[in-house]
This record gives structure tokens, sequence and C-alpha cells, in this order.
């Protein structure tokens, strides 16, 4: 039976438990209740408002293209705007990732990537094609449509919606706290997670594998996890191998938000065939995705093939929305926030690894300012807490007394146990500020422990 704190009004809120406190208005790092309080927005919505709130400067040049434009559809007109952000997504991306899909998210971003990668072997081989057939793996969120929720490996937010669902083959995370096999190393657990990926394509049959799809560091299914860069060689080595195409979900990782332009820039030079974005993309001023595509995966559809994509979206390459998005991009090359990111990345990390000295602590990791916590009812068995115990929700109504807003989920230890909050603040944060962050975060923490041990 459903507690019905939810606001009274027509909203259909996405969780009619919870309170929803009304944010009047956010001003850099901060959002403000309308009653007054103050609130460090310490994941960013959802790391999505990778340069704050309140930016003046896009407000005014989102004016300015509205004044001159509305909308136009890409499958009769091209704008300025969209070719010019196409261009500066293109030079943020690696390799021969030159062609950009827009969308108007994620979801519709991951769902692009697998129909693209369908219709690049249709276009290749022919209509008789059998490869159809995604590797993705647990631990994992790749969207919530229905493609993208057959790709993501969190049982709980698709099991009602199963009949409904291919259930596509999943394998290992790269999760070392947890990894199946007993590593040592973090360099041991992402060989033998790249190792699964081979016996995953030969068990299901190289013909049948479409693609393989990863996030390069873990989102909101186990916030913060990330390999040893062997894997993405690995990866890479295997696709090819065997001509499954490598699938980069930067959806949340992407543009600056883990202290490199791209997630996977971490890992050496190792690029794949088709890299997903959204989020960080526009950092919230707007909605916006893409897809985009390789070289060789162009070519073969759209100069040596059919020359149609089979696939749209309204308000894809929208463009207010691409204008917008490009703005953002530009003001964080000329701020230099990606650095800043890694600087202020590594700041916190190293105060957050002393949260361990709190028995509940089980794990702390990230990149960049894409950090997360599990918390554990044994440190030393990293036994979970009972999902019944609401851990995460204990923590994050912790988090809010102490003006800090966190990303918590749940899950991670089996798809039910496993309590963690994810921190991705704003990536122009400063110093000053990421030190409020953590001072607030270890006083909610010190707090739950007074409350369940």
């Amino acid at each position: 039976m459903s507690l019905n704190r939810a606001p009274e009004n027509h909203v259909f809120y996405r969780n009619q438990n919870w309170h929803y406190p009304k944010i009047q208005r956010g001003e850099g790092v901060y959002l403000f209740e309308e009653n007054g309080k103050r609130y460090l927005d310490a994941c960013s919505g959802s790391a999505v408002a990778n340069i704050g709130h309140g930016n003046k400067e896009i407000a005014e040049y989102a004016k300015e293209i509205m004044e001159r434009i509305a909308f136009t559809h890409l499958s009769r007109f091209t704008v300025d705007t969209i070719e010019a952000c196409a261009k500066k997504v293109s030079d943020w991306t690696p390799g021969s990732l030159n062609h950009v899909y827009f969308v108007s998210g994620g979801s519709e971003a991951t769902e692009t990537s697998i129909k693209l990668a369908r219709q690049y072997f249709v276009e290749r081989d022919g209509g008789s094609s059998s490869k159809w057939k995604i590797i993705s793996k647990w631990n994992s969120f790749h969207g919530n449509t229905m493609g993208a929720m057959a790709m993501t490996g969190i049982t709980g937010r698709k099991k009602i919606f199963d009949p409904m669902t291919v259930q596509f083959p999943k394998i290992p995370q790269f999760y070392h706290y947890r990894n199946p096999w007993g590593c040592e190393t973090l360099e041991e657990t992402s060989i033998r997670c790249a190792e699964a990926l081979e016996a995953e394509i030969l068990r299901q049959g190289p013909e049948n594998i479409l693609a393989f799809i990863s996030e390069p560091v873990v989102g909101s299914a186990a916030p913060g996890i990330h390999p040893h860069p062997v894997y993405f060689q690995m990866v890479r080595e295997i696709c090819t191998k065997y001509d499954v195409l490598w699938i980069d979900d930067e959806v949340m990782a992407g543009f600056g938000r883990t202290g490199k332009k791209m997630a996977i820039d971490h890992y050496g030079d190792f690029v794949p065939d088709i890299l997903c974005v959204a989020k960080g993309m526009s950092c919230g001023y707007t909605p916006i995705g893409a897809a985009v595509a390789s070289d060789e995966i162009f070519n073969t559809i759209m100069v040596k093939g059919s020359g149609s994509f089979h696939h749209g979206h309204t308000y894809a390459s929208n463009p207010l929305s691409t204008g917008i998005a490009h703005k953002v991009i530009e003001i964080i090359e000329r701020e230099n926030y990606v650095e800043n990111c890694a600087l202020q990345g590594d700041d916190l990390l190293r105060k957050m690894e002393t949260l361990y000295k709190y028995p509940i602590v089980g794990d702390v990791r990230g990149k960049g300012l894409m950090l997360g916590i599990e918390f554990v009812r044994d440190q030393k068995t990293k036994t979970p807490f009972e999902a019944s115990a609401k851990i995460n929700a204990i923590v994050t109504a912790h988090c809010l007394e102490e003006g800090i807003v966190p990303y918590p989920g749940s899950g991670s230890a089996d798809g039910v146990r496993g309590d963690h909050i994810q921190i991705t603040p704003p990536i122009n944060i400063s110093k000053e500020e990421t030190s409020e962050l953590f001072e607030a975060l270890e006083a909610a923490i010190k707090k739950t422990c007074d409350e369940v041990l």
C-alpha cells in the first residue's frame, strides 16, 4: 500500500512514497527550497546538472535561438546549430567516432545504438544476417525504454516487465569488490570479466551476437566501479576477433564527468564502434542525447548502402537543444571544467576513503567526480544489510538534513540487497564546496551508524 506522501496535485510523480520538497531555484552547485533551506546538489540531479544551476550565458543564448527558430524536422532540413553541435561532439569523441545521431536522452541513445548496430550488419551482409543478440552485464543500467531495459542488468528495475522484454545474455560486471572469482587485484578481476565476454560469445555463437555494451565507469547500478585498462584492451580485441560491435555507454560518464573528456579515455587508445552520450552534453539545460557512430558504420549504411537509417524521433536534432548543448560544451572547454573535475575528484575521493572508519562503509570508489559508497552490515565479510532495513534511504534522509543531496540506490550485492549512494556534484565545484560536501556526508554517515548499529 502506498504511503501517499507525494504532493496532492496533477503530477504523476515517480514515487508516491516520497514527500518531494519544492525547489524554488538553483544557483551554482546549490538548490534552494521554497522555505529557504539550501542544499548542495551532491549528485547534479542524476549526474546531469554538471555545470550547476542558473547559468545566465546559456539562458541568454537559448533566448536568441528561440527567437530565431522554433523547430525543424531533420528528415527535411538542417540548421547551423545542429551541424555545429555535431562537429563539437565529434571533436570530443575518440578515433573515427565522427557521425552524431541526436536524440532526446540516454535511453533513446542506447536504443538507437542497437538499431544502428543491427542495420549495419543487415546492410553489410544482407537481410539474412543472424546477428541480433546484445551481450550486456549484471549491475548495469542502460535505460528504461524496452530495448534499453533488455540490456539493463538490474533485476529490480525490470522484473515486472520481463514478460514483455527480450532476455539478452548477461555476463559479470568488473565489480572487483564483489567479484565472483575471489580475485585479489582489480587487474585480475578485469581479465576474468573480459574472458567471460569471450566465453559468452562462443556460448551464444558469434554469428548471433550483434554487439556488446558496457559503461566505462558504472553509474547508478553500482556507482563508481571501473576496470583496469586491460579490460577494454581485451574487449576491443575480442569484439574485433568475433565480428561483434562494441557499444560504449557514456550517458552518465561522458563530457568530463570522470576527469577526462570521455571516460573511455582513461583506458588507452581503444575505440568503440558506437558511443552513447546524453546528460553532461547539455548539463540539464535541455533534453538531448546522441549515438555517435564510427566511419565504418556510417559509410556502410549511408554511403555504400541504402543511405537511410530506419529510425527517428520527433525531437531528434532539435535546433534549440543542439544549440544549447554546443554552448554548454564550449563553456566546459573555456572554463577548464574537465581539469577541475579531475582535481576536485581526486581530493574528494581521498577524503571519502577516510570514511572506512565507520563500520557501515564497505567500499569507496570512482573516477573524477563519479564516485560511489557501498554500505554493508559487516565490513569484513561484506555482508549487505537486508533490503527491508532501507539503509540507502536512511543515509539519504540524513544527508538532506545536513544540506546535501546524494543519489541513492540498491540491489548492487545480489539484485535485491546492497545499499549505495552516488556522489556526482557539478564538475565546476570548488575546493571549498567539496569540503562542505564531505563534511555533511560524514555527518550523515555518522548519524546513520548511531541509528542502525
